[in-house]
């Protein structure tokens, strides 16, 4: 399973954001707009993996930023200025026995963005 991914995470990184960026408008809708399909299920599988990449490029962008800048001074100026990448990790109680797995919640910080076409 984890080769799987690692496969699909490499070929999602070979691709182009500005071309998947085209097509997020087109899945935003397909998305937005629930029927009980495969091709709804694709299509938001597809809407997430163009969000993946574009979340991917910020956080990387971000990062690479601040390690660039000098260390701030000022703590309460840095707590305003981490990106805010829309949920937190939550921190483990303990270490998972090797073989279980845990689940992370992901708790989004606002409505996502979602792009409807006029009809």
């Amino acid at each position: 399973m984890e080769k799987l991914l690692l496969k699909l995470a490499r070929q999602l990184d070979s691709l182009d954001e500005a071309s998947l960026m085209a097509l997020w408008s087109k899945y935003a809708t397909m998305t937005s707009r629930f029927e009980p399909t495969k091709r709804w299920e694709e299509a938001c599988l597809v809407f997430s993996l163009i969000q993946a990449k574009r979340w991917k490029n910020q956080l990387f962008n971000y990062t690479w930023g601040q390690q660039r800048m000098p260390p701030l001074k000022n703590s309460d100026f840095a707590q305003t200025t981490q990106m805010d990448t829309g949920f937190e990790l939550e921190k483990p109680e303990k270490e998972p026995e090797k073989g279980q797995c845990r689940v992370l919640a992901f708790h989004p910080s606002a409505e996502p963005e979602v792009a409807r076409e006029e009809e």
